[in-house]
């Protein structure tokens, strides 16, 4: 579904009043908004107990200064560097791809907020717990208009604006210092026999093109998935020269496979293992971080290596880190 454009600014007047996809309920408690389910619903003005499935969610909440109650994980014992370790402190709901509904019921959110593709054949299921959001998360094209909507939903319109355009001058400031050299063939993957690469449109895919890489993967079919499996056959005939391999445990298929040993991106040493923000990019923290990533590992030389901790600790408030 095509996000909604997020009109913020007060000059707007009515014309944002009959754009916004948030609308001031009838009981001034709530506000309506239409999910990208298609779906309207009553969210609190104030959500005081918010459950996150997708880190996503916990990524604006905490750029914004607040903690959510629960969230899922990506991979189990994990507490991601770059949401500064803080999830430690949130109730664990499962594996993004299998929330426990009974654990979600335990921590009465006022708010759940989810990823759409994990949670839409439960709706039903969650929006008997609470009020139910659904997003995709998963594209750049997205990634803007969910941060300012989420940060509406969650009283921080204004500062919701501010990491959007922040982020803007950010990237494009980075995209205009890299070099203008050959472009660099690169390939963000899943581990496995046959490893899922991302598309050009996906979050972390998109970042990387705009630093002047060249994705081997390539752009979205007409199918609409974020994503597709690239056989080591494949791999070798478009040869990257830079690979992400999402770094979710020991287990690491393809390096058994003897085509890996002959890529170019192995025998020079450009494969790097990354974590969970480079699968769960949407939100303001990890795209940023992910951004800084992307331009040392494409150039060295040009950007300086980055400490995730310290990156995150400058992006969450402080007050959150007591």
């Amino acid at each position: 579904m095509e996000r909604r454009t997020f009109l913020l600014s007060s000059a707007a007047g009515v014309a944002a009043a009959l754009l916004s996809p948030l609308a001031r309920a009838t009981d001034s408690k709530t506000l309506t908004v239409t999910d990208d389910r298609g779906v309207k619903v009553d969210v609190p003005v104030d959500p005081q107990r918010i459950a996150c499935v997708s880190y996503v969610a916990v990524d604006v909440a905490l750029a914004l200064g607040l903690m959510p109650v629960a969230t899922t994980y990506m991979t189990k014992g994990r507490d991601p560097d770059f949401l500064l370790g803080l999830t430690a402190r949130m109730k664990p709901l499962g594996q993004r791809a299998k929330p426990n509904l009974e654990l979600l019921s335990e921590v009465r959110p006022d708010l759940i907020v989810a990823m759409r593709r994990y949670t839409v054949a439960n709706a039903a299921q969650f929006e008997k717990i609470a009020p139910y959001l659904a997003y995709n998360m998963e594209l750049f094209s997205q990634s803007d208009a969910e941060v300012a909507e989420l940060a509406s939903v969650f009283g921080h319109a204004e500062r919701g604006a501010e990491l959007n355009a922040g982020f803007a001058a950010q990237l494009a400031d980075y995209a205009a210092k890299a070099p203008k050299s050959t472009p660099t063939r690169f390939q963000i993957m899943w581990a496995g026999d046959t490893p899922f690469s991302f598309h050009d449109e996906n979050t972390a895919a998109s970042i990387v093109t705009r630093l002047g890489g060249v994705n081997v993967a390539g752009p979205m079919g007409t199918d609409g998935k974020f994503g597709v499996e690239l056989s080591l056959e494949t791999m070798l005939e478009k040869d990257p020269e830079v690979i992400f391999v999402y770094d979710s445990g020991p287990d690491r298929p393809h390096e058994n496979n003897p085509i890996w040993q002959q890529l170019s991106a192995v025998r020079n040493k450009r494969v790097h293992y990354v974590a969970d923000q480079w699968v769960e990019t949407n939100g303001p923290i990890a795209r940023e971080i992910v951004l800084k990533e992307a331009a040392h590992i494409l150039y060295p030389d040009t950007f300086s290596a980055v400490d995730v901790r310290a990156e995150a600790a400058r992006l969450i408030p402080a007050a959150l880190q007591q």
